[in-house]
């Protein structure tokens, strides 16, 4: 028998799988995808997220990897607005930016070293069984019918979880008048390892360096996209800020919309929903692939003690009410955000911008307002 069966080998479930194979436990993660995927579409790794795969001995190949965004700048109109430091954290002074293919690769590699069979691709998760001593999971695969035992399993099998509508089939989404389109273009602008945000009357553009002299840019629009191209991308953002784009060179492009999710608990019996399973929130800020991070890090030392055989019961209450929390704390900053990039009037958005600037010259504030977009 397995100790844990982890469903979903994103980054959610890799960490876990990596924290649990480091206390000594059996596990597999389970994976629908035959292969890693290729698309990047979380790139922001915040400090603490950073301290605990720096503790699980993952953090330094992912900052090598990765740039290291110091600072936030805001324009609007070609002026610039405001800018913010992240250097409160004294361990990871900045917000770090990877493409999720290379953290998943990074994370892949801390697994297989531990375990060269942790990982199991091409399996279809169906249903978890619990018998109140373990849990018997089915899953299809090209070979047909598998069957998995262990004394817990946990969902991190994302924001469409199977397992979270087998045990919670009801949770309603909370839906948002915001849509985005986003691409990785090559990087002209000049502004370095910074973030910029491009507080405009017609919505709002973000930019994100990464490595390799791309930026990432997110375009608020005013419905879902349809048709979505390179070229209309970068007529979006040239149009509302003049920086002008290589659209040839494009080499990501996605348009999504905006939902969330909040499960009413994430510990049902012996099995667990992680990160997107358990609390799906707004991708604006980059929150979500940290939040599971840091589920994961607070659960993993209580599985471990359960293993071993201690009472968890109270260490368990108390996770799901602050991880609970936390969730909470996550989707109203994202809905922040959001409000933040939604159209004004040129004189409500330019009396907007000298409020937003006013308040970032006040050192408390600015304080408040860094720690809270990095997740302190």
């Amino acid at each position: 028998m397995l100790d844990v069966v982890i469903v979903g080998a994103g980054p959610v479930g890799m960490f876990m799988g990596a924290l649990l194979l480091r206390s000594g436990l059996k596990v597999r993660i389970l994976e629908r995808r035959t292969s890693r995927s290729a698309r990047s579409r979380a790139i922001g790794i915040h400090p603490p997220a950073l301290a605990e795969l720096e503790r699980a001995g993952i953090a330094r190949e992912l900052v090598s990897a990765g740039v290291r965004i110091k600072r936030g700048v805001a324009y609007s109109q070609r002026r610039k607005v405001a800018e913010l430091r992240f250097s409160g954290d004294p361990l990871f002074p900045f917000i770090l930016a990877v493409p999720q293919t290379v953290t998943e690769k990074v994370l892949e590699d801390a697994v297989l070293g531990l375990d060269p069979a942790a990982i199991v691709r091409g399996v279809e998760v169906k249903e978890a069984l619990d018998d109140d001593t373990s849990v018997r999971v089915t899953a299809d695969s090209s070979g047909g019918r598998q069957e998995f035992t262990a004394r817990l399993v946990i969902a991190a099998d994302g924001a469409h979880s199977s397992l979270r509508h087998q045990h919670v089939p009801d949770i309603q989404p909370r839906t948002y008048p915001d849509s985005y389109l986003m691409g990785d273009f090559p990087d002209s602008t000049g502004h370095g390892a910074d973030a910029v945000l491009y507080l405009e009357p017609g919505g709002i553009v973000e930019s994100f360096p990464l490595p390799g002299g791309v930026r990432r840019w997110v375009v608020r629009l005013g419905g879902p996209a349809t048709d979505a191209t390179p070229a209309g991308l970068a007529g979006l953002v040239r149009a509302r800020t003049g920086e002008v784009l290589d659209a040839a060179g494009n080499s990501m492009l996605s348009a999504f919309e905006v939902e969330s999710r909040l499960a009413p608990r994430m510990i049902h019996g012996r099995m667990a929903l992680l990160g997107d399973a358990a609390h799906e929130i707004s991708p604006i800020g980059g929150q979500g692939m940290n939040l599971g991070w840091l589920d994961a890090a607070a659960l993993a030392p209580i599985i471990a003690a359960s293993m071993a055989g201690t009472d968890v019961g109270a260490s368990l209450e108390n996770f799901e009410r602050s991880r609970r929390k936390a969730a909470v704390r996550a989707s109203r900053q994202a809905g922040l955000n959001m409000a933040l990039g939604r159209p004004l009037p040129p004189a409500a958005m330019a009396a907007r911008n000298r409020l937003f600037a006013g308040l970032l010259g006040v050192p408390g504030v600015a304080q408040m307002v860094e720690r809270r977009f990095t997740m302190r």
